[in-house]
């Protein structure tokens, strides 16, 4: 090796070197609550509260018992006192946005939908095929965060700051929606979040980005809405927007105890976390169906779903991609099936390690562990689901039909794709696009909502339309004339997406263009794997015998899916579960009907081995005959 080379590489190493030590210098000092000191007992929070002083989010003075006319409190000034708020924002719940993190195996969308319109899209700001980045349908940050906000902790979408527009004008008045520390931390019983004058009314109805956080708080009260503010209103300033502090909330220094948790109580993630599986179409109350198999035990939802300061919290699922060092352990496998001889890990947190007996091994590389333990059981069809976030459940004036929109559908067994290493079975949940779409140069992008809205609603409002499960039944006749209407309004060629198809006008044909629709990639439902609820193993499918999944009846490989649509030709389309699951269907029909003659050709088996058996023991006797004669002669 040569001194020249030898030099360059001392160079690069000593630059390395000295950017190194860069970076770490610029790493801001931990605070006082980012490092834990070891104890397991929660910190007692008896802190003083801080609110923005202008637009600019700087800190403004404490608030006080006798404030007169106080601001709201700020958790990013608050809570910022004592735990570094840049490094939570970069958790899982709060990086959406950030073009950086990593996007992990598709997770639920934000669904956006409108009935009048005949539209349902999935959202998201994540890199996951089948869903749509807000901006593409004209939702900007502000606007999205107006909508979805209400089952949103914060942070993401909500803190990005608006440019220009309406919404810079908007912003200024709401403020941002910072990280809501106590929609998950704060262990009181008064957390507001769901009622009328809650976090998510304040979002959703008012517009209140700023004040949410306090009207969240138990010793906090806030009145007025910035969404019925005009555009020269100044909340650093004006009135109209009031908080009030419980009086009794501050002690002598003027400080206000917290009730903050490290471990966040399992009614804070239902909030944003709950599934009611509509069985049959027939409303299923919550006393009529049963937790988690974990939360029955005694388990906690973050004794699996664990996160550090960074919030980067596991989703727990194989092959996660985590710096995170207990990601590999907190799977199902993990914690049931532990590898490695150095530190026995098996039965964490009182997990029972699994036997199957009798269930070949080619199950387990085929299914993964959900698909016979995850979700309701298999059944002839899979049903509507409702969740919090798409379903606004557990907020004011929520529509409690059965089939209320959008319409998720669960559970669909499944191949999983993504960034996953694996294309296992698994059961998901599932959602049909539908939307008003542009063909530009074999691109298909749906169509902002503000255009749609102005040029369909006039014509379906013209219209006596029949509605079923909450879709107005459109004809071929009347995708044709809103898409001709469509096209006075865009550039390139308007088309409709739903029911797996694309819609569209064929102008090589009569009548000025025919409407034609073909399967397309585009219109494919978006799948998402689901985990929960758990059922015990008592209740696993296999448990019973093969046939809970190898008869032609089983939900498990010939459930139904229904095709959801607005479509009226489309309404009465299904497919079968092993279409989804990339199945062959007449070998696994053949196979299902081999257990139909099972028990006939055990009956026939035993009565051969019978046979067998009589003739070996009449051998055997025969031959002890003839020992007996050869001893016989002997003597």
């Amino acid at each position: 090796m040569s001194k020249a080379t030898l030099l360059i590489g001392f160079i690069c190493l000593l630059t390395f070197g000295l950017f190194a030590i860069a970076a770490e210098s610029e790493m801001p000092e931990p605070l006082l609550g980012d490092e834990s000191d070891g104890s397991m007992k929660a910190p007692v929070h008896i802190i003083p509260l801080f609110p923005e002083k202008n637009e600019d989010g700087e800190k403004g003075s404490q608030i006080k018992a006798d404030s007169e006319e106080p601001l709201p409190f700020s958790t990013r000034l608050t809570c910022g006192e004592c735990h570094s708020y840049d490094s939570i924002k970069h958790g899982w719940h709060f990086n959406a946005t950030d073009s950086n993190a990593p996007s992990g195996r598709p997770g639920q969308p934000w669904v956006y939908f409108d009935s009048k319109l005949c539209t349902q899209i999935p959202l998201s700001y994540r890199d996951w095929p089948g869903t749509y980045k807000p901006d593409q349908i004209g939702l900007s940050e502000f606007k999205f965060t107006s909508i979805f906000g209400r089952h949103m902790p914060g942070g993401g979408p909500g803190e990005v700051t608006m440019t220009k527009g309406d919404d810079f004008a908007r912003q200024f008045i709401s403020g941002k929606l910072e990280i809501n520390c106590l929609a998950c931390h704060d262990g009181h019983y008064g957390l507001n979040m769901g009622s009328v004058t809650g976090y998510s009314v304040q979002i959703s109805s008012n517009q209140n980005f700023r004040w949410s956080a306090a009207a969240s708080s138990e010793f906090a009260e806030v009145t007025g809405s910035a969404a019925k503010m005009d555009d020269f209103y100044d909340p650093f300033i004006d009135t109209d927007i009031k908080v009030s502090y419980k009086k009794e909330a501050f002690n002598s220094k003027d400080e206000v105890l917290i009730d903050i948790v490290r471990e966040v109580p399992n009614d804070r993630c239902y909030y944003c976390h709950s599934n009611l599986f509509e069985e049959s179409n027939d409303k299923t109350e919550k006393w009529t169906q049963d937790e988690d198999i974990h939360l029955t035990a005694g388990l906690k939802c973050v004794d699996c779903h664990r996160n550090g300061l960074d919030h980067e919290i596991i989703r727990g699922y194989p092959g996660e991609k985590s710096d995170n060092p207990m990601v590999s352990s907190s799977t199902c496998e993990g914690c049931h099936l532990p590898e490695g001889d150095d530190i026995p890990e098996a039965g964490r947190l009182g997990a029972p390690i699994p036997k199957h007996p009798g269930i070949p091994s080619v199950h387990f590389d085929k299914v993964t562990c959900t698909a016979c333990h995850s979700g309701p059981w298999p059944k002839e069809e899979a049903v509507y689901t409702k969740t919090s976030r798409a379903h606004r459940l557990g907020t004011p004036n929520v529509n409690k039909d059965a089939d209320a929109l959008p319409h998720i559908i669960s559970p669909v067994l499944a191949k999983q794709t993504g960034v996953l290493e694996n294309d296992k079975i698994a059961p998901h949940k599932m959602i049909w696009p539908s939307f008003w779409a542009i063909i530009d140069s074999n691109d298909i992008k749906p169509i902002e909502i503000s255009v749609v809205t102005e040029v369909i609603k006039p014509l379906m409002d013209k219209l006596e339309l029949t509605y079923r499960e909450g879709w107005p039944q459109l004809t071929n006749d009347m995708i044709k004339d809103a898409i001709i209407a469509l096209n006075a309004k865009v550039e390139g060629k308007a088309a409709y997406v739903s029911a797996g198809k694309l819609y569209s006008l064929d102008y090589d044909l009569d009548d000025g263009g025919q409407l034609v629709s073909v399967e397309h990639e585009i219109a494919k439902p978006y799948l998402w794997p689901m985990a929960h609820n758990v059922r015990p193993a008592a209740q696993a499918l296999g448990v019973r015998y093969c046939t809970d999944c190898h008869e032609e009846k089983s939900g498990f490989l010939f459930g139904k899916v229904k095709v959801d649509s607005p479509v009226a030709d489309e309404w009465l389309e299904t497919r079968k579960m092993i279409e989804f699951e990339e199945l062959d269907s007449f070998y696994n029909k053949a196979f299902a009907w081999s257990f139909v003659f099972r028990p006939m050709m055990k009956i026939v088996c035993i009565c051969c081995s019978l046979v067998i058996a009589g003739v070996l023991l009449l051998y055997a006797l025969r031959l002890l005959l003839s020992i007996a004669k050869v001893f016989g002669k002997g003597n």
